[in-house]
């Protein structure tokens, strides 16, 4: 058994060997469904790992709720679909007590939100309140109703989508809202070469029928927990402080990431490391996640909205301006 060169590791290199395969089998089936999409199905399978969220956020037509549809079918596990509507009630999410006329006493129904694989269509087109719905079950993997706690099991990922182009009819997620989702990713149109494949593949069937699950909860839940166990030394950890810290101070943002997107980002950077087969986190891990982790948390100040900036391109500069410690081990 081997563990990280100072000692403070505790995950196995027969635990990394089992985290690669699975997530190569999770991806090699999300790919047979996604087409031409490496590093979107890559990020997804790093989220499923560092026990997070994912938002899916693009235009109409390019396989947002098909990329949910395809982890969740990779996986032996609960899943449920809700789709989001203006008349969605938070009930319809977390469940209710009802009353039974035979033992005379309140029973509790779960909601939609009672599954290890949540897939959120159109998050934005359900009414604030509805979508403050998820904000406990999200951070803390439970949910209250009528004074009664109930645990929510592992793994649980909330997988949403929502365009961005169609504003009319919709409620944009509120700052608390986003900053439970771990990562924000955008699928984009595939290229010539993959559009072709996939009208051969997607023209007499359905792929995603043929899907099969390649693992099961207690696998994925298992392997998330040898995640947590990677090394970050301590120069790491300064240097995604200081990534975060960078974001609160820029004069282009007037809102930057909270302490939340911090431990979000050191997650997915142990998820990440655990991918390429290393037992600890390096300063690339941080970089290769810093974009998808922290720019739909910021917020731009006037001066740079009118400048035409964008979240992801002051990300990408700050990620290029704080410096990267020079050991990291």
């Amino acid at each position: 058994m081997t563990q990280s060169m100072t000692g403070a590791g505790s995950t196995t290199d027969a635990e990394l060997a089992r985290i690669g395969g699975v997530a190569a089998d999770i991806s090699a089936a999300m790919s047979s469904v996604i087409e031409g999409k490496a590093d979107v199905v890559r990020t997804a399978v790093t989220v499923l790992l560092a026990e997070g969220h994912l938002l899916i956020e693009d235009v109409p037509g390019v396989g947002k709720t098909m990329l949910a549809k395809a982890l969740a079918r990779s996986i032996d596990c609960t899943v449920r679909r809700i789709q989001f509507t203006p008349d969605l009630l938070p009930s319809d999410i977390t469940g209710v007590s009802v009353f039974n006329q035979d033992t005379r006493a309140f029973e509790f129904r779960p909601g939609a939100i009672f599954a290890n694989v949540v897939v959120g269509d159109e998050i934005n087109r359900a009414s604030p309140k509805t979508q403050s719905a998820l904000l406990e079950s999200m951070e803390e993997r439970q949910v209250t109703v009528d004074g009664r706690t109930y645990l929510l099991q592992a793994p649980f990922i909330v997988m949403a989508t929502q365009n961005p182009v169609e504003m009319e009819g919709t409620y944009p997620l509120p700052e608390a809202q986003r900053d439970r989702f771990m990562a924000r990713i955008s699928m984009g149109y595939p290229s010539a070469a993959a559009e072709m494949s996939m009208l051969a593949s997607h023209g007499g069937a359905d792929p995603l029928e043929e899907l099969r699950p390649v693992t099961d909860a207690a696998t994925v839940a298992a392997l998330a927990h040898a995640v947590r166990g990677l090394y970050a030394s301590p120069a790491v950890r300064q240097y995604v402080v200081d990534l975060v810290e960078a974001t609160r101070t820029s004069p282009l943002l007037r809102l930057g990431a909270s302490p939340r997107a911090s431990l979000h980002l050191l997650r997915a950077a142990r998820a990440h490391a655990a991918l390429e087969g290393r037992d600890h986190v390096l300063p690339d891990d941080v970089q290769r996640l810093a974009l998808p982790v922290l720019a739909h948390r910021v917020l731009l100040a006037g001066q740079a909205q009118l400048a035409r900036h964008t979240p992801g391109g002051v990300v990408e500069a700050i990620v290029g301006q704080v410096r990267v410690p020079a050991r990291a081990r």
